[in-house]
């Protein structure tokens, strides 16, 4: 298929939307009411720091939902103000935040089910709406919503779009798109669903796998073995890896995807010559800029000196989120990752993720004491769920100043 000529044709349809239905300002009054926070905005005023008894909470300068998450969100309430009576669907989450996906559903929006990794649409008709969430959607699966006939809802976030444009880019000049992230997630799969040929690393140590493997060959068995369901159909890794282009999962880490970059950028000089580079090498800045400011205000966070421990708050299938306990965890700081503050127990108690791991409850997490706690909380975030968390440890403690 020819995805550039598809996704253009379906934008001029009459059944596609990307902006807003003229809705905004009830739109706006109602997502206040319910994700905004007046606790939060007083400690943005106070230089993002609280202190009360023997606790303070330090936020960080950056944190919580972000410009694309709020569009598309608003978008999906539009949505239903404008089609009233249709049946309306998503594709997927709209974001990785459960209150908000709990919300549409309660505003009867329906969620596509996935069985065995597969999504059925079978439940989807003629003149349905289908809303796109913010981590995009397949072309397969747009094609087959234009297909039915549906009134489609795209909220799809534009940087993400961004590296849809860059992936095209390297298909139509022949380069393979190796993309930073992770290849089972939604807004990957709708990548590499707009690349040619593809492979996925999920971090520095895959890449480096590859490059090695670019430079001096290797074992072609073990490469599909560690890569299998990460590569596009047919891939080869003795001729598809010649001329290659970076991409990226928008939601990884900055750093990462930088190191990955300029390592297959020295890979290709090292094998082609400086003169034969441009030929075997592209690169375009795809790096989201909220999910930067929000890292780098967790880098900010993490280096002060009097930090006890750090919550992190989102959805536990939010990549972004996770991305930001990886750089507490790199710092040596007891961190705790919940998805909302209904996570933590009046009683003193916890249930957290701990990376890589499943949830488990920890008791006495909050030490007795004088404590200082940094807050920070993913894109998906809305600030209520912040403040209910905050107002949990202040509960805490304040119990335990009284015993």
């Amino acid at each position: 298929m020819d995805t550039k000529t598809f996704k253009r044709t379906l934008q001029k349809s009459d059944r596609y939307h990307r902006r807003s239905f003229g809705h905004g300002a009830e739109v706006e009054a109602t997502l206040q009411t319910e994700y905004q926070s007046s606790l939060v905005a007083d400690l943005r005023a106070a230089n993002n720091t609280l202190t009360r008894g023997d606790v303070t909470i330090r936020l960080a300068e950056a944190f919580g939902f972000c410009w694309g998450v709020e569009r598309a969100v608003a978008i999906a309430y539009e949505t239903r103000t404008h089609f009233p009576t249709e049946r309306i669907w998503i594709t997927n989450e709209i974001i990785h935040n459960p209150g908000v996906n709990d919300r549409l559903r309660e505003m009867n929006v329906g969620f596509i089910e996935v069985n065995d990794d597969e999504k059925d649409f079978s439940v989807v008709g003629t003149g349905d709406v289908v809303i796109l969430p913010a981590f995009g959607a397949t072309v397969q699966e747009m094609k087959l919503l234009d297909d039915l006939g549906c009134t489609i809802v795209d909220t799809t976030c534009p940087w993400v779009s961004k590296v849809w444009n860059s992936v095209e880019k390297h298909k139509k000049h022949q380069y393979t798109s190796i993309v930073h992230g992770k290849y089972k997630h939604e807004e990957t799969l709708a990548t590499t669903s707009f690349a040619g040929k593809y492979l996925v690393v999920l971090n520095l140590d895959e890449a480096r796998y590859v490059a090695d493997y670019i430079l001096n060959g290797g074992d072609r068995a073990e490469f599909f073995a560690k890569f299998k369901h990460a590569h596009s159909e047919g891939f080869d890794p003795d001729v598809d890896l010649d001329r290659v282009g970076i991409a990226n999962q928008t939601t990884m880490l900055k750093t990462e995807t930088e190191d990955i970059g300029k390592l297959f950028e020295h890979t290709m000089l090292e094998k082609y010559g400086p003169v034969e580079l441009n030929a075997h090498f592209q690169a375009f800045n795809t790096i989201c800029d909220a999910t930067q400011e929000r890292q780098d205000a967790m880098l900010e966070l993490v280096d002060m000196d009097d930090i006890d421990l750090i919550l992190v708050i989102g959805g536990f299938n939010s990549s972004n989120t996770t991305h930001l306990q990886e750089i507490a965890i790199e710092r040596g700081i007891p961190s705790y990752h919940i998805d909302s503050a209904d996570r933590i127990g009046l009683d003193n108690t916890i249930e957290h993720k701990p990376l890589d791991r499943e949830i488990e409850t920890q008791t006495d997490w909050l030490p007795a004491g004088k404590l200082t706690i940094g807050v920070t909380s993913g894109a998906s975030t809305p600030d209520k769920a912040v403040e209910a968390s905050i107002e949990k440890i202040l509960a805490i403690k304040q119990v335990a100043a009284m015993a």
